[in-house]
Order: C-alpha cells, then sequence, then structure tokens
C-alpha cells in the first residue's frame, strides 16, 4: 500500500470520527439546552437592547430598556441552571480538543493534545452573564447592554465550538450578528474574558 493511500484512508477516517463526534456533541448539548428558553430569551433581549440603541428618543429608549428587566434576570438564571446540568455531564464527552485531529486527548499526550473541558467553559458563562445582570459595577444602560450582548454572544460561540469548531463558531458569529470573534471578546467584561482566555487559551486580539 503506497503513501497516497495510506494518506487518502487516514484522511476518511478522519473524517468520519470527527463527523460522529460531532454529532455527538450536538446531541448531548441539545438534550440538556432543551430543558431551558435560553435561545428564545436570547433572541428577545437580542431584538430588545438592539431596538433600544438605535432609538434617539431618550424617555422612549428608558422604557424598552425597563421592559427587558424580566428577561434579563430569567435568561441569567436559566444559564445558570442549564451550567449547572451540563456540569453532570461525563468528562470524556466534554473535552474541547485544540489538536484537530479527532479524540486526539485519548491517544496523544498532554502536550500534543491542548484543550479544555467545556463544563468549566459554560460555567464562567453562566458567572459572566449572572455578573453583568447584577451589575454591581454600576455601569451605564448602554454600556451594561453592550457587555451583555458581549457576553451572549461569545457563550453562543462557545457553543458552536464545542458542536463544532472554532473556525465555524467566528464564521457563524460574523454571519449572524455582523460581530468578529476578536471585537466580542474584547467587549465582554474584564473577568470574563480573563478567565475564558486562560481556559481555552485563546488570545483574540482587534487588527
Amino acid at each position: 500500500m503506497d503513501i497516497l493511500t495510506l494518506a487518502l484512508l487516514f484522511a476518511v477516517g478522519s473524517f468520519l470520527l470527527k463527523t460522529r463526534e460531532q454529532r455527538q456533541r450536538i446531541a448531548l448539548l441539545g438534550a440538556h439546552l432543551g430543558q431551558f428558553q435560553i435561545e428564545k430569551l436570547m433572541e428577545r433581549l437580542n431584538d430588545g437592547y438592539l431596538r433600544a440603541l438605535d432609538e434617539p428618543d431618550e424617555q422612549r429608549q428608558q422604557q424598552i430598556w425597563s421592559l427587558h428587566t424580566a428577561t434579563e434576570e430569567a435568561l441569567a438564571q436559566q444559564f445558570e441552571r442549564f451550567a449547572q446540568t451540563f456540569s453532570q455531564a461525563d468528562a470524556s464527552s466534554t473535552w474541547v480538543n485544540r489538536n484537530p485531529l479527532p479524540q486526539a486527548h485519548r491517544w496523544l499526550p498532554a502536550w500534543l493534545a491542548p484543550g479544555f473541558d467545556a463544563r468549566a467553559l459554560m460555567q464562567l458563562h453562566a458567572q459572566g452573564i449572572a455578573r453583568v445582570v447584577a451589575n454591581p459595577q454600576q455601569w451605564p444602560v448602554r454600556e451594561r447592554a453592550r457587555t451583555l450582548l458581549a457576553e451572549l454572544y461569545l457563550m453562543q460561540h462557545s457553543c458552536h465550538w464545542f458542536c463544532r469548531s472554532h473556525a465555524l463558531a467566528s464564521a457563524r458569529l460574523l454571519a449572524r450578528h455582523k460581530t468578529a470573534y476578536a471585537q466580542v471578546l474584547q467587549a465582554v467584561s474584564p473577568a470574563t474574558r480573563e478567565g475564558y482566555q486562560a481556559l481555552t487559551g485563546v488570545r483574540a486580539t482587534l487588527p
């Protein structure tokens, strides 16, 4: 068997393993998220925030902000509960490899298969969302809204990364929200950004 044939077999095998792994991750995440209304609440908050940020009338803007207080609190509470249930998933199914080879952490030494546990990442997002909603920093309403949107976008990016890949998650973020991954990472709260970079090993900076 020549080298070209071996390379082809390896590529096909890797693709099949990767596809199977992705399906398992989508099913796992979907099973946990399906218990909550996180996506619906996020869409409602996203639409309301964007409408408020574009509203030129100050009084009308304040009315829009106030209408979404209950949605903010419900979203923070539900995502915290999701992170708690997801933390009970098996560690072998929640590990995210930064090495592109499928299941690299199972058959390569740790230094060749860097990665992180998605359970810890979801806990970090839950803390970040709750912190911005509570607003102990007393951010002005516009800054708080932009920060919370960034927290939600980064959380959504993490879900797509877990299910597919970092590159695809970044492409979806740009297509859906017209926002680059680096911009979102710069816009979240400092505590979220520092924790995220320490956990994932990612460094994203604006050009």
